[in-house]
């Protein structure tokens, strides 16, 4: 029941990050994802019981707030949690470098992968263009030590 609660007092401190930096950054464009960050840093420090269902979890609430496709974030972040339990195997991630091009790369991934969701079963593009895309991508890197760093003292490295 620990974990749990840890879980939900965390998701709560991501969502109000991920609504404080997109009131500030989002009017100029910036593209950031607090909640995937904080997403894969949980599947980075616990194990796959409590990663996969917090990433869709947080991926569902984003869907919940958006005008898009329904599900286009909630399947996207299980995808991405699906790349951090291949990646957890091959880096530690108690170091800052990992963390950082694991989140630049996943990012990367997950925003190209939305738009392509958006594409294919919507029929339009949601396109905004490079400077946002490359902004949002290399603040949730900038991000992610912090984040996982949060994690990692809320659960004192679990595994």
């Amino acid at each position: 029941m620990g974990h749990v609660l840890k879980l939900f007092l965390l998701f709560i401190a991501a969502t109000v990050l991920h609504w404080a930096f997109m009131a500030v950054l989002g009017g100029a464009g910036v593209s950031l994802n607090v909640m995937l960050v904080f997403a894969c840093a949980v599947c980075a420090y616990l194990p796959a019981q409590y990663g996969y269902p917090m990433a869709f979890l947080c991926g569902l609430f984003l869907d919940f707030f958006g005008v898009k496709l329904f599900g286009n974030n909630a399947l996207t972040f299980t995808l991405c949690a699906t790349m951090m339990y291949g990646l957890e195997k091959r880096l530690d991630f108690d170091a800052p470098a990992p963390q950082i091009i694991s989140i630049l790369a996943i990012s990367l991934f997950a925003a190209l992968f939305n738009l392509a969701l958006l594409k294919f079963f919507a029929g339009f593009s949601a396109w905004t263009g490079f400077w946002p895309l490359f902004t949002g991508v290399v603040f949730n890197a900038i991000l992610a030590p912090f984040v996982f760093w949060s994690v990692r003292i809320a659960f004192k490295r679990e595994r």
